[in-house]
């Protein structure tokens, strides 16, 4: 799966030259998977054990569990580093993991490896800890059987044709490779997501009508995946609307600019007030300084505004905060969300030319805004 990174995660190495992270949520899952294996799933199957080996079994299944999780991630980043796509981090949460992707695959052919590479990774474990049973008796045999057991489910329930979930990019993959565009194919297989999360939300509300026990978990799993669906579904309007857009093309070129010296009273009057602009360039001598937006102004109690000045609360810039006109605005605006900034400089040959910003690209896509169409 590959979905933008989650907050509150933290991490705990690296694979591959990928950062491995756990989200806080994995916390939950893990503690309530241990609690259920050791005091009623390993009691059941294998009743004549002593009480501390159930404990034991719970945390190595749980544990083991979330390895094959993390392996499964592991699949699909092997591949796309075979495609030349970067893998910022892999997180383990709640739902499963999220490998994420910088980037989208060059091709169909990309894409569909990449996806089902792993669901076939958990068909690997579920053979392996098939034999290890085999192999083994008692508490093993019992652990061994559920990892076979649940790795199997887990690549099974990943097939299902729900974008964004491995089965709904190996669809993708093909209505890219029969159509030749992205972005009729990301749609659809979008659509054909939300109809599935909502089926899944709709039988697990039935489910718990039912006395089904496991109606709840199929809500929340529905609605995680229709939320998914959906902001695929807007990434890529916003991609087709904004393909082939230039940040020359949008970026503003004749800039308000504020001198360091004025306080911000008189920024706030003469400036944000008189203009309505969230953010102002600072320039000295004519040399930019950075940027001084409505943020760092408010970070400000308001009795001090008469006498702290620009200077004191700007955001001094960094080149990593620049921008080529020549570059795609989705490059500019995938910068503006990762650095978290409203906007961000235009920069030529060392020199700030430019503008370009979250507000001036979101007005854009409502007024020139494309439907889906042919793209190559």
């Amino acid at each position: 799966m590959n979905q933008p990174s989650l907050q509150g995660a933290w991490k705990i190495g690296s694979i591959m030259g990928i950062p491995i992270r756990i989200h806080y949520s994995w916390l939950i899952i893990f503690g309530l998977l241990t609690w259920l294996l050791s005091s009623r799933y390993f009691p059941q199957v294998t009743p004549d054990l002593p009480f501390v080996s159930y404990w034991i079994n719970g945390i190595l299944a749980a544990l083991l569990l979330f390895v094959s999780v993390a392996f499964h991630e592991l699949a699909h980043s092997y591949v796309a580093q075979r495609y030349s796509l970067t893998i910022e981090s892999i997180t383990l949460f709640i739902f499963g993991g999220v490998a994420q992707l910088k980037g989208e695959p060059p091709h169909p052919k990309a894409e569909f490896w990449i996806a089902i590479a792993g669901p076939l990774s958990s068909f690997f474990l579920s053979i392996l800890f098939f034999f290890l049973t085999m192999a083994t008796g008692g508490g093993l045999a019992a652990l061994f059987a559920y990892l076979s057991r649940i790795n199997f489910i887990l690549g099974v329930f990943n097939l299902i044709p729900g974008f964004p979930m491995d089965g709904g990019r190996v669809l993708r993959a093909g209505l890219w490779g029969r159509k030749k565009d992205y972005f009729y194919a990301t749609q659809k297989a979008s659509v054909i997501g939300r109809a599935i999360a909502l089926f899944l939300i709709f039988f697990g509300l039935f489910s718990i009508f039912t006395g089904g026990a496991q109606g709840f978990w199929l809500m929340i799993v529905g609605w995680f995946l229709y939320s998914a669906a959906q902001a695929s579904y807007e990434q890529v309007t916003l991609q087709e609307a904004l393909y082939g857009i230039k940040v020359r093309d949008m970026m503003v070129r004749e800039m308000k600019t504020i001198e360091p010296s004025i306080t911000l009273d008189q920024a706030v009057d003469e400036y944000f007030l008189k203009y309505g602009y969230g953010g102002f360039p600072v320039i000295e001598n004519g040399r930019f300084l950075g940027i001084l937006t409505l943020k760092e102004v408010k970070d400000v109690p308001r009795e001090d505004w008469s006498r702290v000045k620009v200077s004191e609360v700007y955001v001094p810039h960094e080149k990593r905060w620049e921008v080529s006109p020549e570059a795609d605005v989705m490059k500019a605006l995938e910068l503006m969300v990762k650095e978290d900034k409203g906007r961000i400089v235009v920069a030529e040959r060392g020199r700030i030319i430019g503008l370009i910003t979250r507000n001036g690209i979101a007005q854009y896509v409502q007024i020139k805004g494309k439907p889906f169409g042919k793209r190559g």
